[in-house]
């Protein structure tokens, strides 16, 4: 008994002397390493403090023709359909897919919306309706053929774009219905483009729409086991799914949710023109993914905030305004977005580097 007495009391002894049980080698050390740790737990904030270093200058070289409450306001009517279609593309973006087809789903929504309020006499809100519905549908098979069939998700809406820009004018005979017609016949069609002044600002409720969808997104992705659930099919979905997660039903509920928020894009796209053109948003895809890449949302998957594809998108419209008020030719816009996706891709690489 004294024995063992004698070998705990050594054991303790021992231990009480051992200062360091593992150390590890600190990879972050210096400001560099802060700031790329910073950027990563952060990704909105590169896209943050690009946009407020744009306003700055814009604001320093027009004065008050930029800096004014009528010029900040032009930028969010601007953006506002990007700023839509930009938050269905980075619901993808972030399950590690892309969706080429968002800016057909939108129009054709659009057309149905027309279409079946003018060559069927529907009432209008059913009509609305409707087309959301064709929306959520295209989405929802998009999803399907991505989680259950394991199509690449490029392939598959690179197909779906065409056939539903095909159905589109097919479908429409390439007719637009005027926007005297629907102002005279069915306003509420219009309702997204519906403007109203506080403090000398012009709002649309469209704009409304995009700031509230974006905010509501945003806390969804954050708060809720859905959103983890999106990052986590994002990061490695084989990982989710040994964990608990359903892949196939989070990807059907991301697909469909994004085909839903462009058919709501297609509303209010009629709201910002007027009229129902089946050739208007033609490079909604495009411009969504501009918005969500330069927002910081990575295109592997897993990491981003959707508050960055709203700055993504005002970045690019504080852009095009100032470079118009300047007087500058418009291809110095499109070289400079250039630059600005392949600098929003470079530092992506950075920064995964330290979960690597």
């Amino acid at each position: 008994m004294s024995e063992a007495n004698q070998s705990a009391q050594e054991f303790e002894s021992a231990a009480s002397r051992t200062e360091t049980v593992a150390a590890f080698e600190d990879h972050r050390r210096g400001v560099l390493g802060r700031l790329q740790h910073l950027l990563h737990v952060n990704p909105s904030f590169v896209p943050l403090i690009v946009l407020v270093g744009a306003i700055l200058i814009f604001g320093l070289l027009l004065g008050s023709k930029f800096f004014s409450p009528f010029a900040m306001t032009l930028i969010l009517q601007q953006v506002q359909i990007v700023g839509i279609v930009a938050a269905a593309q980075s619901l993808i973006i972030l399950t590690a897919g892309i969706d080429l087809s968002v800016g057909a789903i939108m129009v054709f929504s659009s057309v149905i919306m027309g279409q079946f309020s003018f060559r069927y006499g529907i009432p209008v809100p059913i009509a609305v309706m409707c087309g959301l519905a064709v929306g959520t549908l295209i989405g929802a098979l998009n999803g399907w053929l991505v989680s259950r069939v394991k199509l690449p998700p490029f392939i598959v809406t690179l197909g779906m774009w065409q056939i539903v820009l095909a159905t589109n004018f097919l479908y429409s005979a390439n007719e637009t219905i005027r926007s005297q017609d629907i102002e005279a016949n069915a306003p509420f069609l219009q309702f997204f483009g519906t403007k109203f002044s506080i403090g000398g600002a012009t709002f649309t409720v469209g704009v409304i729409f995009m700031l509230a969808l974006i905010f509501v997104l945003a806390y969804a992705l954050k708060h809720t086991a859905w959103g983890r659930h999106v990052y986590a099919v994002g990061d490695d979905p084989e990982a989710a799914e040994l964990s608990g997660v359903n892949v196939h039903r989070t990807l059907m509920s991301v697909y469909m949710l994004s085909g839903l928020i462009c058919a709501f894009a297609g509303w209010a796209l009629i709201g910002r023109i007027g009229s129902v053109s089946p050739t208007s948003g033609q490079l909604a895809n495009i411009e969504s993914i501009t918005a969500v890449v330069i927002g910081g949302i990575s295109l592997f998957g897993g990491r981003g905030s959707i508050l960055g594809s709203l700055f993504g998108a005002l970045i690019v419209g504080v852009f095009t305004l100032g470079l118009r008020l300047l007087g500058a030719d418009a291809q110095w816009t499109f070289l400079l977005i250039g630059l600005l996706i392949i600098a929003a891709v470079a530092v992506d690489q950075w920064i995964r580097k330290v979960s690597g």
